[in-house]
């Protein structure tokens, strides 16, 4: 893909700054040895714009169409030959289940596609965790998925969409990011969609693995220093093309004074599990251990997870997970916790074999 473009255009998609930071991005490779990368777009900051260069935190999401932001970024055909798809265009916190399927579904029949080499989906990073760990279950291919996003948007003094975006693009189109599942690329890392999450919401190194990243970018060449070992992409039990509709899930959080009403009201939602984000290690305060159990007796899985940051929740240690026929979530946060079983739960699946899930996914 050939792009011609004037200075006074890039600065208004992705900021003067960035265009002076890709100057010197190495020479473009021989045209037929480029493979071929689609960028399915949905919104969020990396589409964003704000009122002037000094608005990194206070700016409008989900503003720039697709063609604007490859238009604003022509060192992307150094790289890949690259064409763009609207999916989307909101602010990641309005994801809902509906428009998981709908890019799930696209990303599916793109990579059964002989001429797509990779995927790249450009995300607000509110839930960007969710949706990469999403893909990582559903998407049954060895071709490179990675999900990118930024945290300033591309008006802003020193943005860093634009080369998230093109790091993004050139992992996704080198082979040698094949059959490691869905990758998230952000501030020159290369994260799992299964481990990463958002750690803070104002820094550009926003978004972390407590297992620490897969390797790094630098000038478009891909640094490697480990591999997942959860099941993903075409080893997993779960394919899309297989399934319509996410099953129900919701999450209640564990806090002090925490009433049961909370469980009883989720668990007659008619949610098919119930996460519940527990202090510490998965802990249940003892007035809505019974609420729980409640819910259990009436058919709802119930899944325990914790909201701290780091660890895992140990099976049978501060409840008795056999006994109350629960599961506990391994080190999955209780937000990539509810994406697996929605996903899980598509099945008709019995405590024990969710539990299983939970164990190698």
């Amino acid at each position: 893909m050939q792009i011609k473009l004037k200075l006074g255009t890039l600065a208004a998609g992705f900021g003067l700054a960035s265009f002076v930071a890709l100057g010197t991005v190495s020479a473009p490779v021989a045209a037929q040895s480029k493979p071929n990368v689609v960028i399915l777009a949905t919104g969020g900051t990396i589409a964003g714009a704000g009122a002037s260069a000094l608005n990194s935190a206070t700016y409008a999401a989900a503003k720039v169409p697709v063609d604007k932001l490859l238009a604003g970024l022509p060192e992307l055909a150094n790289v890949a030959h690259v064409r763009g798809e609207q999916v989307a265009q909101i602010a990641s916190e309005s994801f809902d289940n509906e428009t998981l399927m709908r890019l799930g579904k696209r990303v599916s029949a793109l990579v059964k596609q002989a001429d797509v080499d990779g995927i790249v989906v450009t995300h607000g990073t509110d839930t960007l965790e969710e949706t990469a760990y999403f893909l990582s279950l559903v998407i049954r291919t060895s071709k490179p998925i990675v999900v990118v996003g930024s945290m300033r948007p591309g008006t802003a003094l020193s943005a860093d969409g634009a080369l998230n975006l093109f790091n993004a693009v050139s992992v996704a189109g080198s082979k040698d990011a094949a059959g490691k599942g869905v990758l998230v690329t952000m501030n020159d890392e290369i994260q799992s969609g299964r481990d990463v999450t958002k750690t803070i919401n104002i820094k550009t190194e926003a978004f972390k693995s407590q297992w620490g990243p897969l390797g790094m970018v630098v000038e478009g060449k891909n640094y490697w220093f480990r591999a997942p070992v959860k099941r993903h992409t075409a080893q997993s039990e779960f394919n899309i093309d297989e399934f319509e509709a996410l099953a129900p899930v919701d999450i209640v959080y564990g806090y002090g004074n925490v009433p049961r009403t909370l469980v009883d009201t989720v668990g007659k939602s008619g949610v098919k599990a119930l996460i519940h984000g527990g202090t510490g290690n998965g802990s249940v305060a003892n007035r809505v251990v019974p609420a729980l159990q409640e819910v259990r007796a009436k058919g709802v899985q119930v899944i325990r997870s914790s909201r701290v940051p780091e660890g895992f929740v140990l099976r049978n240690a501060e409840q008795p997970d056999d006994k109350y026929d629960w599961v506990v979530a391994h080190d999955l946060n209780p937000q990539k916790a509810r994406i697996l079983a929605a996903v899980a739960l598509t099945k008709n699946l019995d405590s024990k074999q969710l539990q299983r899930v939970f164990w190698e996914y």
